[in-house]
């Protein structure tokens, strides 16, 4: 998929209809932007409820707080 868009005079960009539908993106969705050689990439900022249960099962042994780091 190839698309392309253009920065408006308000900084503001709209990304192509078959790429927000391609990645089921809505509007109002949060996004980071993560500088990557001389581009940038855009990720979605996941919700607290995409998040539940992602350590799930996880070895909690060796565990390190901050006071553990020096």
């Amino acid at each position: 998929m190839s698309a392309t868009a253009t920065l408006s005079s308000k900084f503001q960009i709209s990304i192509p209809k078959a790429v927000r539908e391609a990645h089921n993106w809505k509007a109002g969705q949060e996004f980071a932007f993560i500088p990557k050689g001389g581009g940038v990439m855009l990720v979605p900022v996941p919700t607290l409820e995409e998040l539940r249960g992602i350590a799930k099962g996880a070895n909690k042994e060796d565990y390190r707080d901050r006071n553990d780091r020096y």
